[in-house]
């Protein structure tokens, strides 16, 4: 079956569309957002204030609209402090946790002023989702993995 005929294909949007989808409260229960070009803040050839700017104008489309009283919009990376981190990184094996990246909890449900000094690694996204819709793990990592709540009013 071709790629693009996948189940899942209904699912991915354009930056465009996104943003339609916000305007119209269509966004799906979940819903990820990738920033391309000169807003993924790569190095070398982007900028992070550009990246920024698009997240806080994102955030801002998603808090003035109608979705925004049951939403948690979760912003990561997939960089790091690099060799200058002021924490050595957390042990684990061939796939990680490794590396320290930041994760910011924005939504009506977040603890206000709250960091949470508790070790995740990305699957704790996966296992908020899980938690959410009462699914089942995919597979062990994410049966193990803490599922962000620590940082939630729920």
């Amino acid at each position: 079956e071709p790629a693009n005929s996948s189940p899942l294909q209904s699912h991915l949007m354009d930056a465009a569309d996104f943003l339609a989808a916000i305007d119209h409260g269509t966004l799906p229960a979940v819903a990820v957002f990738k920033p391309i070009g000169s807003f993924n803040e790569q190095p070398g050839y982007a900028d992070v204030v550009s990246g920024d700017q698009q997240v806080a104008d994102i955030l801002g489309k998603i808090e003035h609209s109608k979705l925004w009283p049951s939403t948690l919009v979760i912003v990561t990376y997939d960089e790091y402090g690099g060799f200058w981190d002021h924490v050595a990184p957390p042990k684990g094996d061939r796939w990680g946790p490794g590396s320290r990246i930041p994760a910011l909890i924005i939504s009506p449900f977040a603890k206000r002023g709250y960091v949470d000094h508790t070790v995740y690694e990305t699957t704790a996204i996966l296992k908020l989702i899980e938690h959410r819709f009462g699914l089942k793990p995919l597979g062990a990592r994410d049966a193990k993995a803490g599922d962000l709540t620590q940082g939630l009013n729920l």
